[in-house]
């Protein structure tokens, strides 16, 4: 059985972002979910000066053998950083709702400064209106409310450790050495990672093909799971050799 690594969103954890799509791959695939420092279940310390490369690293160390990689938002760039550093390890990627990088200065700053002053769940509101897609609160509320909590219960350092190697990372000028195949799977409605952000990854990569989601926003795995599950189903029978 193929093994399939989910990485989850910043302020996220596995389960609140990937869970509902896990579910209906897991008759399908060894199923391995990690979380971010502080995020979710991992409650320890978060490293000083965390990057993107370490987080990838951390995979790599976690799981043995080749295997299928699906990640959002931070997730998705750690999907980039190990398709850059050990294309031998993955056999393909699909990349949600991320970026060869992320925001700008004045977006990461603003970002620290909320949390510096009062904490994760002062990101609540402002996450609610900017995370999902028309509807997605009144058909999926309880989904809603797990993101949300989520991201009230993330550790303040754990979030800022996030942060600080998301606006440090920046891969634009690297995506032409990538040649696994990876899907990039961009929310219609994702004002932080929109379209041309995906398109730009599978643009610039040697094997990448674009998918846009209509009515959704930053958390693709948790707004749409039926259709990324699909997505990945889809990569997993390409690498086989059939038709996706």
């Amino acid at each position: 059985m193929t093994t399939l690594v989910l990485g989850p969103s910043l302020g996220t954890s596995a389960d609140a972002c990937w869970g509902a799509c896990a579910a209906l791959l897991r008759d399908e695939f060894d199923v391995v979910a990690w979380e971010l420092p502080g995020h979710g279940a991992d409650r320890g310390p978060a490293p000083e000066g965390l990057t993107v490369e370490a987080l990838a690293a951390r995979v790599l160390e976690q799981v043995d053998g080749p295997f299928l990689y699906a990640g959002d938002s931070v997730g998705g760039e750690v999907g980039l950083e190990l398709l850059l550093t050990a294309p031998d390890r993955l056999l393909g990627a699909v990349l949600c709702c991320t970026g060869a990088k992320i925001g700008d200065e004045a977006m990461w700053t603003e970002r620290v400064a909320a949390v510096r002053a009062s904490g994760t769940a002062s990101l609540v509101t402002a996450s609610a209106s900017r995370w999902f897609g028309p509807g997605f609160v009144e058909r999926e509320p309880e989904r809603a409310s797990a993101l949300l909590h989520a991201l009230r219960d993330t550790t303040d350092e754990g979030y800022l450790a996030v942060v600080h190697a998301l606006a440090a990372y920046d891969v634009r000028e690297r995506l032409g050495e990538i040649d696994v195949p990876l899907v990039a799977v961009a929310g219609a409605h994702d004002p932080t990672c929109p379209p041309a952000s995906l398109r730009a990854i599978a643009e610039g990569v040697r094997d990448g093909r674009l998918v846009v989601l209509d009515e959704v926003g930053h958390q693709a795995p948790a707004e749409a799971p039926d259709e990324v599950a699909m997505i990945i189903r889809g990569l997993a029978k390409q690498l086989a050799g059939g038709v996706a």
